[in-house]
């Protein structure tokens, strides 16, 4: 019987070798390549546990582009975080389009981390004010750091705030990324300081909205990543209907987003408010910021393209610094 040989790359091996300017050029590709139909992502198909209290999530994708099939699977448990561990575990496998063959196995926690951090980015070079200085992360898990390391790629960041529920939790956050990061980081000690922020990212799995629209400024951009079901919702409908929204695709957006589908149901705003798919702006199909005082919103629920994109340049970098291990199976 034959053996194949796959490459398992650890979440450790992928902080090694990725960097976050480097995954949002990724991204911009990525995007470009479903725009022009080189990508096949059917929607995510979840299974709820509630014997177990948690939910299945697995995200299929197939490029034409870098011939490769990629597959994650997600596990949330709501019970993790009060055991000591994550909320949320995730494999990533590699397929060669041509073969079939299997050819990597990586963390996917780290390259959901990576990946989401990096569209964010990505939207805040097409999207953000280009003079944006200060940033409000309203959230402080492990996205929370990565869309604030993406937007200070994409943007001259000199300060952040950052937003919790948990005080603790925000000081820890502001300190690490400060050191990490070279920029004043504080905690929020109110809500109206979100009135400063040029750049807002929200990153929580809250069911209502996480801000007041009358704290975001003209000419802010918001980046929405946290909420992906329909009853969850970060952003304030009044925020979206007078922002330029700009979603990562409409198919699943229109299908998972409660950021969205929510206001469209009570009739706040139809589907055609939405401005259209990053891909589009990519391209150049439709215009990004045309303002400096118009608000700007990306919305997203997360495409399993981008967990493609991700994976296939951390096993290109890994393979030319010889990092991760060889299995045969």
């Amino acid at each position: 019987m034959e053996t194949t040989r796959i490459h398992i790359l650890s979440g450790k091996d992928l902080k090694q070798v990725l960097t976050m300017a480097d995954c949002i050029d990724a991204m911009q590709d990525a995007f470009g390549a479903l725009y022009r139909g080189e990508v096949e992502v059917p929607l995510r198909q979840g299974i709820d546990m509630k014997p177990d209290n948690g939910t299945a999530l697995f995200m299929p994708v197939y490029s034409s582009d870098i011939h490769r099939v990629g597959v994650k699977a997600i596990m949330l448990n709501n019970d993790n975080p009060a055991r000591g561990i994550p909320f949320i575990h995730a494999m990533l496998m590699l397929f060669d389009a041509a073969t079939g063959k299997p050819i990597a196995l990586l963390d996917g926690e780290v390259v959901t981390a990576m990946r989401t951090g990096a569209v964010s980015g990505l939207a805040t070079r097409l999207l953000a004010a280009e003079n944006a200085k200060t940033a409000a992360i309203i959230g402080s898990g492990i996205q929370g750091e990565t869309q604030l390391e993406a937007v200070c790629c994409a943007r001259k960041i000199e300060n952040a705030i950052v937003f919790d529920l948990d005080p603790e939790r925000a000081a820890s956050f502001a300190d690490r990324m400060s050191r990490r990061l070279g920029i004043d980081v504080a905690a929020a000690s109110v809500p109206g300081m979100l009135a400063e922020a040029d750049v807002i990212c929200t990153s929580t799995s809250s069911p209502k909205p996480v801000f007041d629209d009358a704290h975001i400024k003209a000419g802010a951009h918001i980046n929405g990543v946290g909420s992906y079901q329909p009853h969850t919702a970060e952003l304030p409908a009044e925020t979206l209907l007078r922002a330029k929204i700009v979603v990562d695709r409409r198919q699943e957006c229109l299908a998972e987003a409660g950021d969205l589908i929510q206001p469209i149901n009570s009739g706040i705003f139809t589907a055609e408010h939405i401005h259209g798919d990053l891909g589009e702006v990519v391209a150049g199909k439709i215009a990004g910021r045309e303002s400096e005082t118009e608000v700007t919103v990306f919305k997203s629920v997360g495409i399993a393209v981008q967990d493609l994109a991700a994976a296939d340049l951390a096993l290109k970098l890994a393979e030319k610094a010889g990092v991760g291990q060889q299995i045969d199976i």
